[in-house]
């Protein structure tokens, strides 16, 4: 299968600092002095010194490369770190948060770093890059992920790990972190936080959820996690089914029929990943009367070209999208293939990917397990009760995991609202989107946002992250564009 040949490496020739031990690897135990020293090598064989077709101005380092989180299946993952913009931000100071796209099966350096909140844009030529002038660096040091391996550039040399799910993903996660961390050691002790959307949306929690834990009994551990934001992000497959139907028949994307028989159907046996035969022949439906549309931004034209994705609409859809630029995925997919691009980002390493580089991988997706939770809401409660940060955020013109989706699915959580729905401002003449606080958990949506909300609003979805990290809520009034007033402002006032 192509898209099996595609992610096995046939050598384990990359740079691994881990020797077989460090499988069964005790994650709070420190290392050893030797172990240490080559991280430290590692870090530097790491830093990308300059990337093809990179514009001028950049006032950041760069690193990508690959950590082994099995050595004996021959796994591993790849990861591309921005620091922050020196010139908005101090990297010595500024957060770190962990970026994970969805799929399951797609990249997060594709998608994450070159289409949505990196320090990055690919041009139209798909050969040169433009800087992002609202990139989530400019307030923190971002990491990409390529989890779980076989997605983009990350690889194992061994079949059975294509067939993979949540569990897995997760621990694999956390075993990159605690090594990531010994290789960047800098960043011990520094505010961590974790975010994502789409399938993200399991990805993050749990992955939150297995830090949190194992952060429990430390007196002070280094990997400092202090909380979680999800956008667009499955939550509960019930819940989530009955949403995503709500709001497609609420948009005029189908008929009453199909909303009758999808409530019926969709809900006695599937799940979003692993649709049951009746209901993949009502979302086949479904699909036939949405017509030609871009299902992740339903008032963008879609790419002219089609889609760079492997999968075809006519089965169920990807939790990524083809984003503002509806082409956009066509030139990110451009760059990632020169092999210029993949030796400056250390990637492909042993040159043994023989075939394109893709956003999306099938074989992940088909094989994706279905021994998975089908709610997040458990991790939730357990996380809200814990008292890390947690927001979570929604673009409003999505179809795949609509605003209807998310709302149901939080409500379902039950928790106590501690400010009510309202609008939200970054200029006095326009509502950014909608808001509310509930006790533990910041639900905001962006208004005219696709499922990428990074990329179809980049600049509200920048002061969303920003609003993010100083734990403030989005601004309810704006009396001009520099001065805002948060909600408990507004009602003193």
């Amino acid at each position: 299968m192509q898209g099996e040949q595609m992610h096995m490496a046939r050598s384990s020739g990359h740079r691994s600092p881990w020797s077989a031990a460090a499988t069964a690897l005790l994650l709070l135990l420190p290392l050893a002095r030797g172990s240490h020293e080559h991280e430290r090598q590692q870090h530097e064989q790491d830093r990308i010194l300059g990337l093809p077709g990179q514009p001028n101005g950049v006032a950041f380092d760069m690193y990508g490369g690959y950590v082994t989180v099995d050595e004996q299946a021959g796994r591993a993952l790849y990861y591309w770190f921005q620091e922050a913009d020196r010139g908005t931000a101090d990297p010595d100071a500024a957060p770190l948060l962990l970026w994970l796209n969805g799929g399951p099966g797609c990249s997060s350096v594709g998608s994450g770093a070159l289409e949505e909140l990196g320090a990055f844009r690919v041009h139209t030529d798909g050969q040169t890059l433009l800087l992002n002038e609202y990139a989530w660096n400019k307030a923190a040091n971002v990491l990409f992920l390529e989890s779980p391996a076989g997605v983009g550039f990350s690889y194992t040399n061994t079949t059975s790990d294509l067939v993979v799910g949540d569990d897995r993903t997760a621990h694999d996660s956390y075993t990159f972190l605690v090594k990531w961390f010994e290789r960047f050691p800098q960043y011990k002790y520094r505010d961590f936080y974790i975010a994502g959307e789409s399938y993200g949306g399991h990805y993050v929690p749990q992955l939150s959820q297995l830090v949190y834990r194992n952060n429990i009994g430390v007196e002070k551990p280094y990997i400092n996690f202090k909380g979680f934001m999800v956008g667009n992000g499955v939550t509960d497959d019930r819940i989530d089914t009955i949403g995503m139907f709500e709001y497609w028949w609420h948009h005029g994307l189908i008929s009453d029929e199909t909303l009758e028989s999808g409530l019926k159907v969709c809900l006695d046996g599937s799940t979003l990943i692993k649709p049951s035969p009746e209901c993949q022949k009502i979302m086949d439906k479904a699909t036939e009367e949405q017509g030609n549309i871009d299902v992740y931004s339903i008032y963008t034209p879609p790419c002219k070209n089609g889609t760079p994705y492997a999968r075809s609409r006519s089965r169920r859809r990807t939790l990524m999208l083809p984003p503002y630029d509806p082409c956009t995925a066509f030139y990110s997919t451009n760059y990632l293939n020169i092999p210029e691009v993949q030796r400056a980002m250390h990637a492909n390493v042993t040159g043994s990917i023989e075939y394109p580089w893709a956003l999306c991988s099938d074989p992940l997706y088909n094989n994706w397990t279905t021994v998975t939770p089908i709610s997040m809401l458990p991790i939730y409660k357990e996380l809200i009760g814990a008292g890390l940060k947690i927001w979570v955020f929604s673009g409003d013109t999505d179809t795949a995991v609509p605003l209807s989706s998310t709302r149901r699915s939080l409500a379902a959580l039950g928790l106590p609202v501690k400010t009510s729905w309202y609008p939200w401002y970054m200029v006095p003449t326009e509502v950014g989107g909608w808001s509310m606080e509930y006790e533990g958990l910041t639900f905001v949506t962006v208004r005219g946002a696709g499922h990428e909300v990074p990329l179809h609003r980049p600049e509200q979805a920048l002061v969303l992250f920003q609003h993010f990290l100083q734990g403030e809520p989005m601004p309810a009034e704006a009396k001009s564009a520099g001065v805002i007033l948060l909600p408990s402002e507004k009602a003193q006032g």
